[in-house]
C-alpha cells in the first residue's frame, strides 16, 4: 500500500491524544550520576522554550506577522512559514511522540 508510513502516524497521532496516558509511559528515567547541573541547565532551557517568555515572543510573532501578510509588506509564503514553525516548536513533544509510537510498532 503506498500510504502505510501515514497511515501508521496518523494511528500513532490519534492513539496519543485518545490515550494521554500512553505519552508519559517514560518518565521513570534516571539521570546519570555528576549529570546534576547539565539537567538542571536542560531543564531551565527547555522551560524557557516553552514557557512564558516564548509563549509571549510568538503570539508577537504571529501579530506582527499576519498584520504584514494583511498590509502586503510580507509573502503569504514567508508568513506561513512562521507561523508553521511556532506550531512545530509549541508541538515538538508530540511530534516526537508520535514518531516514537510509529517506529517502535512498525
Amino acid at each position: 500500500m503506498k500510504f502505510t508510513a501515514k497511515t501508521k502516524l496518523l494511528t500513532a497521532i490519534t492513539l496519543l491524544t485518545a490515550i494521554p496516558q500512553r505519552a508519559l509511559a517514560q518518565v521513570a528515567v534516571s539521570d546519570p550520576q555528576g549529570s546534576g547541573p547539565i539537567v538542571n541547565a536542560l531543564g531551565w532551557l527547555q522551560g524557557t522554550l516553552l514557557g512564558n517568555v516564548a509563549t509571549t515572543a510568538a503570539v508577537i510573532a504571529v501579530a506582527v506577522v499576519g498584520m504584514m501578510m494583511l498590509t502586503g509588506r510580507m509573502n503569504w509564503r514567508f508568513g506561513a512559514t512562521v507561523i508553521v514553525g511556532c506550531f512545530v516548536l509549541f508541538g515538538a513533544t508530540a511530534i516526537v511522540s508520535g514518531i516514537r509510537v510509529a517506529a517502535a510498532g512498525g
